[in-house]
């Protein structure tokens, strides 16, 4: 049973079109222009990743959509339904999970479900207390007090506050901040499976890995401005450099090197990393080029281009273009 409101057919999960924020300044002067004309459609039924570094208007998009912050102008719907006309269905399609572990240390997590779901006018006999509870792994300490949980089962304790009343969206920012390697892949799980009950995901992070392992779109800000929007896999493809790790017969002075090489640096022992355009040459090529420079080649390592590496070519670029 579902306690959201019915969407729009054919509309996006979230429809954001000329969004502009700029804060007051002081004494009548303008103040700080977070976002700037930013527009993009969040698909239903994805993992979507909205990045960006620190201060580029991430946090001040989530808290439009959140309700607290006021845009400036600009035209947003979440899950069909204009935020400013239909304030109270837009609210009750979206679960916002702030990065910021706050609820009450002295209600059990049973509680705080509870009166969440009291918040959002949900009758006694329509809450899923027990449901989320187990969905988030947390049935065993639905009556213990909130604060003698874990980091890790704080953090899914907020999921499952964030969708007592069944919304079709969810929006993470930044879950994983601050947590170890086993817990971030436990809360991979549980995004995963939300995605495949079929929540529509909005991810905010600064792990790229974690972008690239669970996303299927992705939406880069950098300054208050859109500067990428594409699947994930079309946006990896944007990166042209490869590298090649090789081990060589001997120390390698001088470096090897060659026009098609965009840089050849020494790791120590023997081994030589060279980085090249993998649209204007490849490994084998760059094999060839060693060997005829005199040196054996021992051993290869190759390393495709990452999201990382997209990321950090698009915002240099921005900032250059600034």
């Amino acid at each position: 049973m579902s306690d959201a409101p019915e969407a729009v057919n054919g509309e996006a999960a979230i429809s954001i079109r000329n969004l502009v924020k700029r804060y007051a300044g002081a004494k009548g002067a303008p103040g700080k222009l977070a976002l700037d004309g930013v527009s993009f459609d969040v698909p239903r039924g994805q993992i979507f990743g909205l990045l960006g570094p620190n201060g580029a208007g991430k946090s001040t998009l989530i808290n439009t959509l959140a309700g607290l912050v006021m845009k400036t102008s600009g035209e947003v719907a979440i899950w069909g339904f204009d935020i400013d006309q239909d304030t109270r269905n837009a609210k009750r399609a979206i679960g916002i999970v702030p990065q910021e572990v706050v609820f009450d240390p002295f209600f059990t997590p049973a509680e705080v479900l509870e009166i969440q779901a009291g918040y959002y006018g949900i009758t006694k006999a329509a809450r899923r207390t027990a449901e989320l509870l187990a969905a988030v792994h947390l049935s065993d300490k639905a009556n213990a007090y909130a604060r003698t949980l874990s980091g890790g089962m704080k953090r899914r304790l907020l999921i499952a506050k964030a969708m007592v009343h069944t919304p079709p969206i969810l929006v993470l920012d930044e879950p994983t901040a601050g947590v170890d390697v086993e817990l971030r892949r436990q809360l991979w799980e549980l995004v995963e499976e939300l995605n495949a009950e079929g929540v529509t995901v909005v991810l905010t992070t600064h792990y790229l890995e974690e972008a690239e392992q669970l996303c299927d779109r992705i939406a880069i800000i950098n300054h208050g401005r859109l500067i990428a929007n594409k699947p994930t896999r079309e946006l990896l493809s944007m990166a042209r450099e490869k590298l090649v790790v090789l081990t060589l017969d001997r120390e390698a002075e001088p470096l090897p090197q060659h026009p098609a090489f965009l840089k050849s640096r020494s790791l120590g022992e023997r081994q030589v990393e060279i980085t090249y355009d993998k649209d204007r040459t490849n490994a084998g090529q760059v094999l060839a080029l060693v060997r005829d420079q005199g040196f054996a080649i021992e051993d290869v390592t190759t390393r495709e281009a990452d999201l990382e590496d997209v990321f950090v070519a698009l915002t240099s670029a921005a900032r250059a273009d600034a």
